[in-house]
């Protein structure tokens, strides 16, 4: 069977489409790890495996650091970018940058098909119409030329989405293809979906329902092993249901609901809706989840009005100094008019929400972008207490916004006139369209020429945002890398402030303090004591999160392979106040554990605080390794057998094999295995 000469162009088309967004990121290939990169990946031993044997493998899967879920599909990826080249981080983005082309074919296919349904309203079930329909006329020749007209477009909202701004942190952001790769299941899902229900409002219903109850589940199964985000597939489907087919039997407008699809979305959406609210409420209400956040949870749902509202300007009139990836100086709202613009970002997605049901009949295609876009933000943008604001939460979001603003501009929804004002308002929206693809793309490249090279990331961003303490920070941290533990680099001066000014904002992380002290203490140069005063004091002010807690340990580290030269009372006072608080993590008593043992020789307390780590997340084995080997140097084998026991229950395929196989040997008291304990 032939392919038609305009279906080659189409094809020409995406490619072309394609070889520029590649070209548009190509800059940013050169670039370096960032922020959250090193505890999900350059940290994390578990995904940097020495070969690709099962046991190897499975505990790669399971090694997230980011999730209860552990995202394994998303860690075995990690992994398999370092068996294939090591830690050098060109293969990690060249890999991310292939999955948003592959994402970005999905969205053609989809836009595709949605333009499509979209463009015939339902049969009319009358003989006139049947008639009509079979009657030869000119309607190949129309038909054709619809179909190209609709790859046009759907070619045009891929080009959109694929060089959006907003987009680039979900690419060259490594960590975050756990985001990109979850959307590829959730696209997958979509176009299954919408597959099937066209055919099962035609000649193969049965098999047409089928298909989108697998493509249902199975995207989202699969979408969930790289990140819990594909857990919306089943609501982006029902507003595909709701607004496009509307549960419709066959297609003709007399057709009854069909309740098989009715009966579909009760059992992968309201049900497991249900069941979740059930299992979260109790956490979202619970105060001990909110104290290493800044805000409430009423304060939460107000500033993440605002924040949506700029998800809209930032996908569609994006700046620089908007785009700056770090946004933890985002203002938290105390109330409706504190800020100010709390209450009119209320009225703003009170409006949008009005407009789906209005624009359902007329325009479906602008009344499910705008959907899909508020119902992406439902589970970062609510109840869950996470950070405020990212860029990469609008990676599936920016879409809809793309299905309505790209037709809209390109003349889909014109209505047929001669008129000199309507052809110039065409040629008016068609040239604003050029205007923000020129934009978009180039801000897309400036911003991947910025990410190429690490120092230049860094000042780029601390530029754009000169209030953020993390971006201050990065920027400190840069100049030390930089630096090379140089006293006479001048990158070792240049450090010192932007490090201080991170340090000086009272709702940063202790890391600019820890980048301070650890500077210096491995230079050899004097510490400062209001250094050491202000990392206490942070610590004492509010439980601390995970970026307190990584400071510490890497303070700790350096103390115990003594390259630091850290005063001991300073390190234990931040341990007990970072401890003080109610529920202390398991990893932060793992780290004061290994401290106390080995840095102040108190045996008794190190003991302590690492059976306090392994009872507080008995399923993390490195907990119960290092408690054996404490118990082992004392010679107490008969509580080893019980870390032993521990460890075999969480050897999960083979996982386990090696350190299981030492914690024995420890059992049979060889004598060189009695050494200083440390965590794996």
């Amino acid at each position: 069977m032939s392919i038609p000469p305009r279906a080659h162009r189409l094809h020409w088309l995406l490619l072309i489409v394609l070889l520029a967004t590649a070209t548009a990121y190509s800059p940013g290939l050169s670039g370096s790890w960032l922020f959250d990169d090193y505890p999900n990946i350059v940290e994390n031993p578990g995904v940097q495996p020495h070969a690709a044997s099962v046991p190897a493998l499975v505990r790669a899967a399971l090694s997230s650091p980011a999730s209860e879920f552990k995202r394994p599909l998303a860690s075995l990826s990690f992994a398999a970018n370092y068996l294939a080249g090591g830690l050098h981080p060109f293969g990690w983005k060249l890999f991310n940058l292939v999955v948003h082309l592959l994402n970005g074919v999905a969205v053609f296919v989809l836009a595709r098909m949605l333009l499509t349904a979209t463009s015939r309203p339902p049969k009319a079930a009358s003989a006139k119409a049947v008639a009509a329909e079979a009657a030869p006329s000119k309607g190949d020749f129309a038909q054709g030329a619809s179909r190209t007209r609709i790859g046009v477009v759907a070619a045009l909202v891929t080009t959109a989405w694929l060089l959006l701004p907003i987009n680039l942190t979900a690419v060259l952001y490594v960590v975050q293809r756990e985001e990109s790769m979850a959307n590829v299941f959730v696209l997958l899902g979509l176009i299954g979906y919408v597959a099937g229900r066209r055919k099962s409002l035609s000649a193969a219903p049965r098999h047409g329902f089928l298909l989108g109850v697998a493509s249902l589940i199975g995207g989202t199964v699969l979408g969930l092993t790289t990140k819990e985000t594909a857990v919306m597939l089943p609501l982006y489907a029902f507003l595909v249901e709701w607004i496009v087919f509307r549960f419709r039997r066959t297609d003709t407008v007399q057709a009854g609901p069909d309740r098989r699809v009715i009966g579909l979305f009760v059992a992968v959406l309201a049900l497991p809706l249900i069941v979740g609210l059930v299992w979260l409420l109790p956490q979202v209400l619970s105060a001990a989840n909110w104290a290493t956040r800044d805000f409430a949870l009423g304060q939460r749902l107000l500033s993440e009005a605002r924040a949506v509202c700029d998800y809209v300007w930032w996908t569609l009139l994006p700046t620089p100094h908007a785009l700056s990836f770090y946004h933890d100086q985002f203002p938290i709202s105390k109330s409706l008019l504190v800020p100010w613009t709390t209450l009119p970002a209320l009225v703003g997605i009170s409006a949008l929400i009005a407009c789906v049901p209005v624009l359902r009949r007329r325009h479906p295609l602008a009344a499910l972008g705008i959907a899909w876009f508020l119902a992406c933000q439902l589970l970062t943008g609510t109840v869950i207490p996470l950070e405020l604001v990212y860029e990469h939460r609008n990676y599936f979001a920016s879409l809809g916004l793309m299905l309505v603003v790209v037709p809209w501009l390109s003349g889909w929804w014109r209505q047929p006139s001669k008129t000199r004002t309507a052809a110039f308002g065409r040629f008016a929206k068609l040239v604003l369209l050029a205007c923000l693809f020129a934009w978009w793309g180039g801000l897309t490249a400036k911003t991947a020429w910025a990410w190429g090279e690490p120092l230049r990331l860094a000042q780029t961003l601390a530029e754009r945002a000169p209030d953020s303490p993390r971006a201050q920070y990065e920027l400190g941290r840069t100049y030390i890398v930089y630096s090379h533990y140089d006293p006479t680099s001048p990158y070792t001066q240049a450090a010192y402030a932007p490090l201080e000014r991170a340090a000086s904002f009272p709702e940063s992380s202790i890391l600019p303090q820890q980048a301070l002290i650890f500077m210096n203490s491995r230079m050899g140069l004097p510490l400062k004591s209001q250094w050491w005063d202000s990392l206490i004091a942070k610590l004492k002010v509010r439980k601390p999160g995970v970026q307190d807690e990584s400071s510490l340990g890497a303070l700790a580290h350096c103390a115990q392979t003594k390259q630091c030269p850290l005063p001991t009372d300073r390190m234990t006072a931040a341990f007990e106040a970072a401890l003080a608080h109610p529920h202390p993590s398991a990893r932060l008593q793992a780290m004061y554990g290994e401290y106390a043992w080995n840095v102040l020789g108190d045996h008794v307390l190190g003991e302590h605080m690492t059976a306090g780590a392994a009872a507080t997340r008995p399923q993390e084995p490195a907990y119960h390794i290092t408690l054996a080997r404490m118990l082992a140097a004392q010679g107490r084998y008969d509580e080893v057998a019980g870390q032993l026991h521990a460890l075999q229950a969480l050897n999960i395929g083979g996982r386990l094999d090696r350190d299981i196989a030492e914690v024995a040997a420890l059992l049979r008291g060889d004598s060189d295995q009695r050494t200083t304990p440390h965590r794996k």
